[in-house]
């Protein structure tokens, strides 16, 4: 699996899996929609023939599950590929995608609409959000530049942006949210998919092709980056421009999908790390199946967040968090024991 056509393999049949995923979980709910009723509707709003299907069930299809299916597989995709950067660029396995702030600062700006009114109707819940996240991105650049720009300066810039944004999202709700506000404001900070739309899903959509295309592209320079900054500089790296780009392309995929599903949790941290012990370290086999996994990973904890506690529905960022911890805790068990039987047999030598 470690040879280019293994990895062309594997990605193949992730895809495969991906897509089948998808017609899978539409079908999952109380409407009785089977996976050829997918199929006929998907042919019908392609060109094709007939569905056959009622409005009603065609348009749960169509304008409901199939947009948030996909969306959540982008996200996921999304927020898998840039945990694996941040790790690698930072050299933190603690990194993910909200470790540079973003993820609050969008918060803030989606709330300064929601709440406030910022924008005066002109601009809407995401785009506030994605303000927001950029204005939080531009204030960790700053901070880490004048505090030297190492790596260590950017992680606790991004700390310091992701604390100052989640005490102005707080005071905002505070100060300003009614009751009914503050529900809708929360349960969005939470992560959720229910308003999922085709445009969400072609931004999302090309915002993730353009990153993994340019990561991929500079995936030597990310093996370099993970043996340290002057190892990187040694092997022809420019770091400081390589890292400002790197870091730019995470930061706006990320306010690209956290504007469009909130801020979902632990798919960033946890996936990269299953996908390495799957491919091992060198990023043009591991980015691919780290998107893979996160774009499977988040199709399926969305229905079952959906449709566990029907008619109620939990947040995806709460269940992402809820089985993730359990996966990190062990991904970290079993690092431990890999090191300890290195150290052991690198004893007996």
């Amino acid at each position: 699996m470690r040879s280019g056509r293994g990895t062309a393999l594997v990605c193949a049949l992730g895809a495969a899996v991906c897509a089948l995923s998808v017609a899978l979980v539409i079908t999952v709910g109380q409407a009785g929609i089977g996976v050829a009723d997918v199929w006929r509707v998907v042919v019908e709003r392609l060109g094709g023939a007939d569905a056959g299907l009622s409005p009603i069930r065609e348009g749960i299809v169509w304008e409901l599950r199939l947009p948030r299916a996909l969306l959540a597989a982008v996200c996921g995709a999304g927020l898998g590929l840039c945990g694996a950067v941040l790790q690698s660029l930072l050299r933190n396995p603690l990194a993910d995608p909200f470790v540079l702030g973003v993820s609050s600062g969008a918060s803030t700006g989606a709330v300064s609409v929601v709440v406030l009114g910022v924008g005066g109707g002109a601009l809407s819940l995401s785009a506030g959000a994605f303000v927001g996240a950029a204005l939080s991105f531009a204030l960790v650049l700053l901070l880490a530049h004048t505090s030297g720009g190492t790596t260590d300066r950017v992680l606790l810039s991004g700390i310091a942006a992701m604390q100052l944004f989640s005490a102005l999202t707080s005071l905002i709700v505070f100060l300003s949210a009614d009751a009914e506000q503050t529900r809708g404001v929360l349960f969005w900070l939470l992560g959720s998919l229910g308003s999922a739309s085709w445009v969400e899903v072609a931004v999302g959509a090309g915002a993730l092709a353009l990153a993994l295309a340019v990561c991929l592209a500079r995936a030597h320079a990310l093996d370099a980056f993970a043996f340290g900054p002057e190892a990187a500089a040694a092997l022809g790296v420019r770091v400081r421009r390589m890292r400002l780009a790197l870091l730019l392309v995470t930061a706006l995929l990320t306010a690209v999908l956290v504007s469009s599903a909130g801020a979902i949790g632990f798919v960033g941290l946890v996936l990269p790390h299953a996908a390495r012990a799957l491919t091992g370290p060198a990023h043009r086999r591991l980015l691919p199946v780290t998107a893979l996994l996160g774009a499977l990973f988040l199709v399926w904890v969305d229905t079952a967040a959906r449709t566990l506690l029907a008619p109620r529905e939990l947040p995806v960022g709460v269940a992402t968090s809820l089985l993730g911890v359990p996966a990190f805790v062990l991904i970290l068990h079993r690092g431990r024991r890999g090191r300890s039987a290195h150290g052991t047999a690198g004893a007996g030598l």
